[in-house]
């Protein structure tokens, strides 16, 4: 069994393919996903994944407009991937999933940003969800 950490990073490297993927492509993404991964995935690691992953997808276009109302000249178009990928994911453990304390939201995605985005990310991330934990 993975920890919510490494259950995090699985669903944000999902999510991710997101910005490369129609929508009806991502159906056979999320199989690829855990058949082709490093990880070894329990089938009951994979259905959180999967379930996750669907329930933020589900949600993007209100995640992604409340990110516009609160990021002035930084719309979701401009952001980098990874970055946009992991603020995704954060707002909607913020807004959406009351099993994650906004706190944790916030910690794990700087943690996420600091390992795969590059020198900043993760002080923009922090920035941006910010703007979200009041």
């Amino acid at each position: 069994m993975m920890n919510r950490t490494e259950l995090r990073e699985q669903v944000f490297k999902l999510l991710f393919r997101v910005e490369f993927n129609s929508k009806e492509d991502m159906a056979e993404q999320e199989e690829l996903f855990t058949e082709t991964s490093d990880h070894e995935f329990s089938k009951a690691d994979a259905d959180y994944v999967r379930d996750k992953y669907e329930k933020i997808a589900e949600k993007l276009p209100e995640i992604d407009e409340a990110i516009n109302k609160e990021t002035s000249g930084w719309d979701t178009g401009r952001m980098a991937k990874v970055e946009l990928t992991i603020i995704r994911l954060a707002i909607y453990e913020i807004k959406y999933d009351d099993t994650v304390p906004t706190g944790v939201a916030i910690n794990e995605a700087v943690e996420l940003a600091k390992k795969f985005g590059q020198d900043g990310s993760s002080a923009f991330v922090n920035g941006v969800l910010a703007k979200f934990a009041q």
